[in-house]
């Protein structure tokens, strides 16, 4: 699991790549939220995302529910079939923003 961080005029762009797993959660957890706490808003590109588990959905919903405490805008976007699967398993994806993935 790898976390890319670019921050711009208060923007960070995040891009996962691997498992979110309960294994990676903490440390990911560590990498997300300070970040968050930095900029105005995130986009979070889950495209590289091949594996998730109940402990990364529930990273994605700290992340969120973070984002809606602080008045920050949180986008996720360009979800893998792996994020996709799980998401549309939980009724939830709609809930999620981009749930059409894209081609990089």
């Amino acid at each position: 699991m790898t976390i890319n961080i670019e921050a711009s005029n208060g923007v960070c762009h995040a891009q996962v790549t691997g498992e979110m797993t309960i294994y990676h959660a903490a440390e990911m957890k560590g990498e997300l939220l300070p970040h968050l706490d930095g900029c105005n808003e995130m986009e979070i590109n889950l495209s590289g995302v091949s594996e998730i588990d109940t402990a990364g959905f529930q990273l994605l919903l700290l992340v969120k529910r973070e984002a809606n405490r602080a008045n920050k805008l949180l986008r996720f976007v360009a979800h893998s079939p792996a994020t996709l699967e799980v998401l549309e398993l939980l009724g939830i994806a709609s809930n999620f923003g981009d749930t059409v993935p894209h081609v990089l």
